[in-house]
């Protein structure tokens, strides 16, 4: 098993990011589709993954693809793929989902039913056995179809890896963990500069921004499906890879990262969400109205995500929000602005067209990532 693909699904429209930072962990990339990006690495690769990316939805292992028209065919095709491999005798195994995308097999109950079927079938003949008692470690099978072709993964990670642990309480209308991070990502953000949320709701953003800037790994502090695999994976790699991951962390006690909103108690939950992280020392919050956003540094960067109607409040109070806002970040000086809405106005009542604009779908709401870019800073004020 030391050389496996391993597949690491994203938000659709962020597979570049994700590419980027398996790249950077040691991986050799095996293809990028919409929504997911396939890598080559082992057994510590599993551990490393889980642990270390920012910006991945999970990581599964593949066991296998092929093509299927019919259920017949899918059934035949699931039972040739090898089971044992993975799955131990005791092993708990069931499809926890199915998707399906412009493929003849669509229904998800039926793909789930006849690939449950199929690899029962596959390991009863392996193991010679007729009943499992499944009391064992667990083993999640994810399937995709998309124009018939059948991609099958064994989830290794278990919950989705936005839930790093730090955020039991969430304000309304949260931001994913994953995303923020991958956002974050797409500007030139670095630790050495500002960064301010002025609707930062349970403080995603300055968060991740702060776990970043102190090289935190963001599977620190949460458990995985695959720590019990022990005829896969040594558990020693998983306490190895944790170890490595506390060794690179760094303290930056001069981080300039800053949260407003204008709700109090939302407020309180950023700054326990905050200390869960590790991270509370380096990140300023404060209850403001982003009518009083200010800073008196320049070259600082506002990375946001203010409210769009969907669920915070009706669209008739947007136009003069998305306003106050637009006046407000016309007193930063040199500074650039970053924010994901979905709201159509959102460039017409900011006052200014953005210098680009990212579409990005945040679950299965469409939204746009609109960037206005200030100026970079003097050569010589980076080196300082």
């Amino acid at each position: 098993m030391s050389h496996m693909e391993l597949i690491a699904p994203c938000h659709f429209g962020l597979e570049a990011v994700l590419k980027r930072e398996i790249i950077d962990i040691g991986y050799d990339i095996a293809g990028v589709e919409d929504g997911r990006v396939t890598f080559y690495g082992d057994e510590e690769a599993v551990c490393r993954a889980n642990i270390f990316l920012r910006t991945a939805e999970r990581i599964l292992l593949k066991a296998g693809s092929f093509r299927a028209v019919t259920f017949d065919e899918l059934f035949e095709k699931t039972r040739e793929l090898p089971w044992e491999r993975y799955i131990p005798k005791d092993g708990k195994f069931w499809v926890a989902k199915a998707a399906s995308v412009k493929s003849r097999l669509y229904s998800p109950s039926d793909i789930q039913s006849i690939m449950k079927k199929a690899i029962v079938k596959r390991l009863s003949e392996h193991y010679h056995m007729d009943w499992f008692s499944e009391e064992g470690a667990s083993y999640p099978v994810r399937v995709f179809l998309k124009k018939d072709t059948v991609t099958v993964g064994i989830d290794t990670s278990g919950v989705s890896l936005h839930k790093r642990g730090y955020r039991e309480v969430s304000g309304k209308a949260p931001i994913t963990e994953t995303l923020a991070s991958a956002l974050i990502m797409l500007t030139p953000w670095k630790k050495d500069r500002i960064l301010v949320d002025p609707f930062c709701g349970s403080g995603t953003f300055p968060i991740e921004a702060a776990m970043m800037a102190a090289n935190i790994a963001p599977g620190m502090n949460r458990s995985f499906t695959a720590e019990d695999w022990t005829n896969l994976i040594p558990k020693k790699l998983w306490y190895d890879t944790v170890n490595e991951a506390a060794d690179l962390i760094c303290d930056v006690p001069d981080a300039d990262i800053q949260g407003y909103d204008i709700n109090g108690s939302v407020i309180r939950i950023a700054r326990r969400n905050a200390r869960e992280a590790g991270v509370d020392h380096l990140i300023h919050f404060q209850e403001r109205d982003v009518r009083a956003l200010s800073h008196p540094k320049k070259y600082g960067f506002v990375i946001t995500n203010p409210p769009y109607g969907e669920r915070l409040e009706d669209k008739k109070n947007l136009p003069e929000l998305y306003r106050a806002f637009g006046e407000s970040f016309k007193g930063l000086d040199s500074w650039s602005a970053y924010m994901i809405t979905s709201y159509e106005d959102a460039e017409r009542y900011f006052g200014r067209k953005a210098d680009k604009n990212r579409k990005i779908y945040n679950g299965m709401l469409k939204t746009y990532f609109y960037q206005f870019q200030g100026p970079k800073p003097p050569k010589k004020q980076k080196e300082q």
